[in-house]
């Protein structure tokens, strides 16, 4: 339970990070960049962050009142193929510094309600239900993939601290998830990942002498897996059929993959080849 509880504390610190990170991003933008279009299409740099104070709403309403987030959820399974994008824009349609405040308010609320939420207790969702650690670790993914979004709108830098361990985990543990969200079957045999993180170490993930291997940069398979950019751009490198088709299909998040980044013109600033 101590190594749980850890595990939980050290999520919640890297999550709080990765929030202040792109709440400097946004903080002192002008009302005129805060609808600058991002990559996502019909998106602007406000529909991102209210997007993430909406997710951030439904988790804690999951947290606080699990049986009426399930009916809710239950009720609005017809509407999931439009509801994330329904959300996001009305969230948008308010004041700048509103939508800042708000999801200020609903990251600082998530947090003390996960670090509080009983061990051992899993949490409804959209998908099936998850330990805190678990939310902690999907929020975390989804604030880098959004702000990921925002910075590349802004012409800036991407977050690229150590806290990107936590979506390359994610990336790799779901795997088998991605091959089974195309109904393709999934693969048999373990993968051996390597990654080179951002200050130069390595991160592994499976057995050292695996057939099916993908390695290269830490900042280029969170890309991937997140599906921020095209395959074409990224120094990642796969040995084996099954890995090859990891990286088409590869990614972290649940509900459908969207559609396709295409390719940039020419070499990616961002760590990409």
């Amino acid at each position: 339970m101590a190594d749980r509880a850890q595990l939980l504390g050290s999520l919640l610190t890297d999550l709080r990070a990765e929030g202040e990170a792109l709440d400097r991003v946004v903080a002192d933008l002008e009302d005129t960049a805060w609808l600058t279009p991002t990559p996502a299409e019909g998106w602007t740099v406000a529909t991102q962050i209210a997007h993430l104070d909406w997710t951030n709403g439904q988790a804690l309403r999951a947290l606080t009142d699990p049986a009426g987030f399930t009916a809710d959820a239950e009720r609005l399974r017809d509407r999931m193929d439009h509801l994330v994008d329904d959300e996001a824009r009305a969230g948008a349609s308010a004041a700048p510094m509103r939508v800042l405040e708000s999801w200020r308010s609903s990251r600082d609320a998530l947090s003390g309600a996960l670090g509080e939420h009983p061990d051992g207790v899993r949490i409804p969702w959209f998908g099936p239900p998850m330990s805190a650690a678990s939310m902690a670790t999907a929020r975390l993914m989804e604030t880098w993939a959004h702000g990921l979004d925002v910075t590349d709108a802004l012409g800036m830098a991407p977050s690229a601290s150590p806290r990107i361990r936590h979506v390359a985990d994610l990336g790799v543990r779901t795997r088998d998830f991605a091959f089974a969200q195309r109904g393709l079957p999934v693969p048999a045999e373990p993968f051996r990942v390597e990654l080179v993180a951002p200050d130069g170490s390595t991160w592994n993930w499976g057995p050292e002498d695996a057939a099916q291997r993908v390695t290269g940069p830490a900042l280029d398979f969170c890309f991937r897996v997140t599906r921020r950019r095209h395959r074409a751009d990224l120094a990642l490198q796969a040995t084996g059929a099954d890995a090859e088709q990891w990286l088409d299909v590869a990614q972290a998040f649940a509900g459908p993959p969207g559609e396709e980044r295409p390719p940039a013109d020419g070499p990616s600033p961002d760590g990409g080849a």
